[in-house]
């Protein structure tokens, strides 16, 4: 109890006990869910505030302070120009090239540090140089070198979140209904990018810098009451998960149990507690017939070595893909939509970009449970992929003619299909893959395979942004679109290879036995 959370280290000196373990579980995963949740909402800013950094003066109502010869009044400086969609670019590759290089580190340090801590640090200066990028409105400054910096610090220090809370989640929840579990909780993707595009939308039009202050503040709140009240791990309130029975057999039967250094047994599935040491068996973990405690020494996993795991490297190279589709609409949806629909301001093209994360919210509920009950990971994402190109197609073409309903049923359909995958690989899975059974019960891989998997992805979360700058400047969203498109088709065919090895062990299951 000595690392424990002030906060929490209080009430357990009133309560001495550990008989109401799920209260410490619902605790966690809402404390994870808010922590990635205001992750996600600072990253927001940028996407809608794009629209109002460079944007077409002669729509505006004229400032007379301004010389009327001037065709830029209303632009920032040095977001201008015909390349200013480059320009605008440079910022989105430069933290997500940051935020891509600092997940491979910080997986391999969150393994070997206190969670709570590397939580509330990161998060802290994430939000410092979240509100610096809104401080340089107020303080007037229009140089890029120093918008490039706080995005690169920004990047690096946001790499800090994913890594660390899919490990405690890992911690506290075994493999049981991890699909849908994983899939609720992920939401916090979508419900981050919704409110850090409505709070961005409130002052986008007036005073942009307020975009960034404002979830900047809203970061450093939350990584303080991390620090307070986190639980990164059962052991540190007295409490020990247990592996069931099933998964015990299952594991020594292949020869991977290492052998524990010390062993319990309850066959009436009592809770072990004793007078001296307060800890309890998780149910929902533990057999209902037997429960079997098991305390090994671990050692951090080496990258080389997580690499090893069956289907990481597939879903790393997937996901570098689907997560170039996912950020480029992260980034670019308000921008997209106050191009092509001038009828908004940039406020009202925030508030229905963020339909899209919706629709990512189903999407990954829905990933969740068909992967739960196929137990076909690989297979759920590949269908998803499949369906993901063609709604991205209808949605280019017919999105600028259909009313504003039409729009929001699209991307609907557009986030579920985007975001379904991107949810299932980077929480499920990754939880999965990081508790393999040729890990041999080794729970520390589990931070140093999700950044793996979620850096691998990232470098393409940073490639998707850069390519749109890039080909919108010089070409036009068509061929953006058809970029994206392209991308999810590439996605799906690293996949195959793990595709028809499920569909393979499926239909061996489901073959009626000869006799």
């Amino acid at each position: 109890m000595a690392d424990g959370p002030l906060a929490v280290l209080c009430y357990f000196q009133l309560e001495r006990k550990c008989d109401l373990f799920w209260r410490y579980k619902i605790f966690v995963l809402f404390l994870t869910f808010l922590c990635y949740t205001s992750y996600h909402l600072s990253r927001k800013p940028i996407s809608v505030v794009k629209s109002v950094l460079s944007q077409n003066c002669a729509t505006l109502d004229y400032n007379k302070t301004i010389e009327l010869n001037s065709t830029t009044w209303c632009q920032w400086e040095p977001f201008v120009g015909h390349n200013a969609d480059a320009v605008l670019g440079s910022l989105d590759y430069s933290y997500l090239f940051a935020y891509a290089i600092g997940l491979f580190f910080s997986g391999h340090i969150a393994e070997r540090t206190n969670l709570r801590y590397f939580l509330t640090i990161g998060m802290v200066l994430s939000g410092i140089f979240t509100a610096l990028f809104g401080f340089g409105y107020f303080w007037q400054i229009h140089s890029l070198p120093f918008f490039i910096i706080v995005q690169v610090m920004a990047g690096l220090f946001q790499s800090t979140g994913w890594p660390a809370v899919v490990a405690i989640v890992g911690n506290w929840f075994g493999r049981r209904r991890r699909g849908l579990l994983m899939g609720i909780w992920n939401a916090h993707t979508s419900v981050g990018n919704i409110l850090g595009a409505l709070i961005a939308g409130v002052w986008v039009d007036e005073a942009w810098g307020w975009s960034f202050i404002v979830p900047g503040c809203i970061m450093v709140v939350v990584g303080i009451i991390l620090f307070l009240f986190l639980v990164p791990s059962p052991d540190i309130v007295g409490c020990r998960n247990s592996i069931s029975t099933a998964e015990q057999v299952k594991n020594t039967s292949k020869g991977n149990l290492i052998p524990a250094e010390s062993t319990e047994i309850r066959v009436d599935g009592s809770v072990p507690v004793s007078s001296t040491d307060s800890s309890y068996t998780d149910p929902e973990t533990a057999s209902s017939v037997v429960s079997v405690d098991v305390k090994v020494k671990e050692k951090p996993i080496s990258i080389i070595d997580s690499l090893k795991i069956p289907g990481v490297i597939e879903f790393s190279l997937s996901l570098f893909f689907i997560k170039l589709v996912s950020y480029t609409f992260l980034f670019w949806l308000p921008n997209y939509i106050k191009e092509t629909r001038t009828d908004l301001s940039a406020s009202a093209a925030a508030d229905l970009s963020t339909v899209f994360d919706v629709g990512g919210i189903f999407g990954g509920i829905l990933a969740g449970i068909l992967a739960d009950h196929s137990e076909a990971s690989a297979a759920v994402c590949c269908v998803m992929l499949f369906l993901s190109a063609p709604s991205l197609y209808v949605y280019n073409v017919f999105g600028q003619a259909v009313s504003s309903w039409g729009n929001v049923v699209m991307l609907v359909v557009c986030g579920a299909f985007v975001n379904g995958p991107y949810a299932l690989i980077t929480t499920a899975v990754s939880a999965d893959l990081g508790t393999h059974p040729s890990l041999k019960g080794n729970s520390r891989a589990l931070a140093t395979v999700s950044a793996i998997i979620d850096g691998t992805g990232s470098i393409g979360a940073a490639v998707g942004p850069l390519l749109t700058g890039i080909i919108a400047s010089n070409a036009n969203w068509r061929s953006v679109f058809w970029m994206l498109i392209g991308s999810n088709v590439i996605a799906f065919l690293l996949l195959l290879r793990l595709l028809v090895k499920e569909i393979r062990t499926l239909y061996s299951q489901i073959r009626p036995t000869t006799p």
